[in-house]
């Protein structure tokens, strides 16, 4: 069983439209509502491919109730912590081309109690757990040392946690040393305070944040690949992707194929590089089940290529 951790949820809408243009009334082609979150999509990614997960995310107001009856929904059990602000919701607008204009709405303030019932709840529910996913950013209220405060308490209670989050949070948690971080290119760049442009400046941005506490590195390049640097060395994975139609999700996907993988070794970085090319070919935030992945599409090596320009530098 792998558990995720989502301290700011959200309901998310996605409309797909012609064409983004501003101060026109605009006709979707199509619309969904999905459950949101990056440790929701994670919980979403691996019931989707028939694995046990359990959901930790504070619940408030009606959106709160809608979300946990959307992940119900789908075969995701749904432990809520109740908070007394509303559970957010986001609007995404999805152009043909690829290009996704997202609102994220801020999300409820927790109070200091919430704040513990939410830690408390983690620790009460992960007995058993393979793993524990920490995602997302953090709703107002929580400090940046939350996260690192509940690695360390999942530590002592003998878990293994992969997080997936930026900023001020992701450098407070590395001094409890989480067992994988999950960074984008542009994260990791806010990680080590510098512009990346190639594969070997991204390697060794993740070597930095291994040498600052992360026993290992998943980062994601989009179109480029992903990376894990760990205590084995580095590897690379890449596959081809028809059309990019939404990437909402596109990470936690990967991640859920990481992790579901054993989340260590080339084997699991492939599952990870399968999910994430299939996540971003469906619309919205439609995570990926065993029919749409493509194994056999994927390349992992050893041999990585550092000269090699990102087609997505980050500045």
């Amino acid at each position: 069983m792998i558990l995720t951790v989502t301290p700011n949820p959200s309901l998310d809408r996605t409309y797909e439209i012609p064409a983004l243009d501003r101060g026109a009334v605009l006709r979707a082609t199509a619309d969904r509502v999905d459950p949101g979150g990056k440790g929701v999509n994670v919980s979403r990614a691996l019931a989707a491919a028939g694995h046990r997960t359990l959901a930790v995310l504070p619940l408030g107001g009606p959106a709160g109730a809608a979300l946990a009856a959307l992940l119900n929904g789908e075969g995701i059990e749904v432990v809520g912590v109740p908070v007394a602000g509303q559970t957010r919701s986001n609007i995404s607008v999805a152009e043909p081309d690829g290009t996704l204009t997202k609102i994220n709405a801020t999300g409820p303030e927790l109070s200091a109690d919430e704040s513990e019932a939410l830690l408390a709840t983690v620790g009460e529910r992960s007995a058993g757990a393979g793993w524990i996913a920490c995602c997302g950013s953090l709703p107002r209220g929580l400090a940046p040392e939350w996260y690192a405060e509940l690695v360390a308490r999942a530590h002592a209670a003998g878990a293994r946690i992969a997080l997936d989050t930026s900023g001020p949070s992701l450098t407070a948690a590395l001094r409890e040393r989480p067992d994988v971080v999950k960074p984008n290119a542009e994260e990791l760049a806010q990680a080590v305070g510098r512009p990346l442009a190639t594969v070997g400046e991204a390697v060794k941005a993740a070597e930095e944040l291994r040498a600052r506490g992360a026993r290992a590195v998943l980062a994601s390049l989009g179109a480029d690949g992903q990376l894990l640097v760990d205590e084995d060395g580095t590897h690379f994975g890449s596959a081809p992707v028809a059309a990019v139609r939404s990437n909402v999700g596109a990470g936690d996907a990967s991640l859920a194929g990481f992790l579901a993988a054993g989340g260590t070794g080339r084997a699991a970085l492939a599952a990870a590089v399968a999910h994430g090319a299939a996540a971003v070919q469906l619309p919205g935030s439609q995570l990926p089940t065993p029919r749409d992945l493509v194994p056999a599409a994927v390349m992992t090596t050893d041999d990585v290529p550092y000269d090699r320009l990102l087609r997505e530098p980050v500045s």
